[in-house]
């Protein structure tokens, strides 16, 4: 006959279970957490066998924790793009690390508390306390993982499947359901067997079950004796599951959180420093040749899918999914390490762990690292990819073509430098010469509003509103040279630095407080990537004179700006006499503006500034969907089903809410964006829909307005 448990308000923590029961556990545990911590020891000792990174990513140890603690307990970057997904995973998140604390506070008081005092704290109000924390907190647990499998199994959400699925994956769902379920079911039988204790209510999930299973027949004594198999079977998954750890998938847990910690803010939009020997530096024999950084990212991975299900290359049927090459070159250096056979990471053909079509496939729209939830920093990969296929000549024959062009004529089309300013022929004004005379900005014009008749456009409309508004600015002519933001995101670094080296020695030759850029290509790698540029270490190059002795806008002094910004300023600060147009528009975020640098609204209020209806499509700024013209994009032939440009344009048309009416313009801040939409507008058949305009060109209609 099983003797009811007394009114002290807690509970038998090894009912049951015996000295030896005891004494096994303890061993158990003892060696589950030894073989843990081998694990561990084992996935750091490997990131040790990466190369130094380029960047410092553990400076301020303490905020980059602090800042990781709140992006990783809060759940943030779950809820993006998935509000089920993000509270499936706060709830599976939030329930696992209460239980762990819950464990943790019984595991202080028997083995610490109670050996040092001679009593427990497990006891009376924070017993009950305790108790109703765990029960709600593994129900929470349990739901989420109830979606979680739902998901996975019923829906079948397709971004949760991929070539990299394996048995893994069932496991790790499986095994943390089967724990909160045997975890409730242990405390509803021991409910029954102690005879319904009146303070264990506060248990209700365990309580319910204790109730349904004494209505189904169990009795006490019944209780008492599947007690201990019910118990050991919980405890031996929980052993087997903590010690599986750092062996596989469930080792995210911990790479997450120090992939998020070692994050670099600026990732994407600065890429890792330049090599001064590119045959050295750009060499991708072996999978050691990545950065422990690197390493750690594909650990990271939790094969979730949110950067394959908004990579635009993906979405357009071309041979690039984000995260099989994160998962391609994980499993390729697990394989490595236990064969030692080696393959090479990229080469054009099929026989590496990359294939050079995949890498030709990115657009560098950096959707992939935004939608990611453990800050996986696929562009740094790509680039030390690319620039292994650009010193191996292993590249498109269009972008061979712009890199000759470049190194040539300063300019991606190839064509004269002194017909940079031809664009200007046709203003009844003259633009200033900042060679000449001092200005406050420095207008970088850029590539395609220099030498492409749509994009002069563009340019000239730029002008009459900076004449319009009496701004003082002025360009260099034909000392302007191409800025190299796309040819070093392919792989070109070198030829980067000498075409940053020359268009900063126009600007030390010049006058001005501040530059402001066309194209938020330009925009963003003078921004963020020249400062970051040592041209002492070029010193001793014959091939390149270094504009300056280190590094250039070092202390930030020379403000860069997109033209929206600027013109945004002029707006508000009532320099420009507008009319109002009566139109139906919607506005498109440049990859390079929006989510490389986070400005949305000034060219939002720019266009409203002009009183026409704008409406917001579907995929709106940081969600964005890109045009398909950068990262080579716009230089090369691609063959595919739908061009993203022409599914950005199906956006536009069929799925953007309006009041009533159609959308009548499509804008754009980008002259790429410009370029690839024209395009998409005749391939995609839009051309009757609707029109493409820059926010320069619906500015310069409202001041015709007025």
């Amino acid at each position: 006959m099983v003797l009811l448990q007394s009114e002290a308000v807690t509970r038998p923590t090894f009912w049951q279970i015996g000295s030896t029961g005891k004494a096994v556990f303890y061993y158990l545990a003892v060696v589950t957490i030894l073989v843990f911590l081998y694990g561990v020891y084992g996935r750091v000792a490997r990131y040790r066998q990466g190369t130094d990174d380029a960047f410092d990513r553990l400076d301020d140890l303490g905020e980059r924790v602090r800042s990781a603690a709140r992006i990783a307990f809060s759940n943030e970057k779950q809820f993006d793009r998935d509000l089920v997904g993000g509270l499936m995973h706060a709830g599976i998140f939030w329930g696992f690390l209460t239980l762990l604390i819950a464990t943790t506070i019984l595991a202080i008081d028997m083995d610490f508390y109670q050996p040092l005092t001679g009593n427990s704290f497990f006891v009376g109000d924070f017993y009950l306390s305790y108790s109703f924390v765990a029960d709600l907190m593994g129900f929470v647990f349990i739901s989420g993982l109830g979606v979680a499998l739902y998901r996975r199994y019923v829906v079948r959400n397709e971004r949760l499947w991929g070539k990299h699925s394996n048995m893994e994956d069932h496991l790790l769902v499986w095994s943390l359901f089967l724990l909160g379920v045997g975890g409730y079911l242990t405390e509803a039988i021991r409910i029954v067997g102690t005879g319904f204790p009146g303070h264990e209510q506060v248990s209700f999930v365990g309580y319910f079950l204790a109730t349904t299973f004494a209505i189904g027949g169990l009795s006490a004594d019944a209780a008492a004796a599947v007690y201990p198999v019910a118990w050991w079977s919980h405890a031996l998954l929980a052993f087997w599951f903590i010690a599986w750890i750092p062996y596989a998938k469930p080792f995210h847990m911990l790479s997450s959180f120090a992939n998020i910690v070692a994050r670099d803010e600026d990732a994407g939009r600065r890429l890792p420093g330049v090599p001064l020997d590119p045959t050295e530096a750009e060499s991708l024999d072996d999978v050691d040749d990545f950065s422990w950084k690197q390493l750690l990212d594909q650990d990271a991975c939790t094969k979730c899918g949110r950067c394959s299900s908004v990579c635009p290359a993906k979405a357009s049927g071309r041979p690039l999914d984000p995260r099989d090459v994160i998962l391609d070159l994980k499993s390729y250096r697990q394989e490595r390490d236990a064969s030692g056979e080696t393959t090479p990471i990229i080469a054009d053909g099929g026989t590496s762990v990359i294939d050079a079509e995949t890498m030709e496939s990115c657009l560098a729209c950096m959707a992939c690292m935004d939608a990611c939830p453990v800050e996986i920093e696929h562009l740094t990969h790509f680039t030390e990819m690319n620039r292994q296929l650009t010193e191996e000549g292993m590249v498109d024959g269009n972008i061979q073509d712009v890199y000759g062009n470049v190194m040539q004529q300063g300019n991606t089309f190839g064509n004269s430098a002194k017909q940079r300013a031809d664009w200007t022929d046709d203003l009844d004004f003259e633009i200033p010469d900042a060679r000449e005379e001092e200005v406050e900005y420095l207008w970088y014009v850029g590539d395609y509003p220099s030498y492409d008749d749509r994009n002069k456009k563009v340019a000239r409309a730029l002008a009459r509103i900076f004449e319009h508004a009496d701004v003082d600015y002025g360009i260099l002519y034909e000392s302007e040279v191409y800025d190299g933001n796309d040819i070093r995101r392919l792989g070109e670094e070198l030829l980067y630095v000498e075409q940053a080296s020359t268009l900063i020695g126009a600007f030390q030759e010049c006058d001005f407080e501040s530059i402001v850029c066309t194209d938020p290509h330009s925009y963003n790698t003078i921004t963020n990537e020249y400062s970051d540029i040592d041209f002492s270490e070029f010193a001793d190059d014959p091939m390149m004179e270094a504009p300056v002795d280190g590094y250039w806008n070092e202390d930030g002094a020379v403000d860069v700006y997109h033209y929206t910004q600027v013109v945004e300023d002029l707006v508000r600060d009532g320099h420009l006499d507008l009319g109002s147009i009566d139109r139906t528009v919607t506005y498109h975020d440049p990859c390079h503006l929006g989510r490389y640098n986070g400005e949305y609204e000034a060219p939002r209020e720019v266009v409203r500034a002009t009183g026409v209806d704008l409406v917001e499509m579907p995929r709106n700024r940081s969600d964005s969907f890109c045009c398909g013209g950068g990262g080579g994009g716009l230089w090369m032939e691609v063959s595919e089903e739908t061009k993203p440009s022409e599914e950005r344009l199906r956006e536009a048309v069929e799925d953007t809410a309006t009041n009533g009416s159609s959308v009548e313009q499509f804008v754009v801040a980008c002259p790429m964006c410009v370029t690839m939409f024209e395009d998409g507008r005749k391939t995609g058949g839009f051309e009757d829909d609707l029109e493409i305009v820059d926010t320069t060109e619906l500015l310069v209609e409202a001041i015709e307005a007025r």
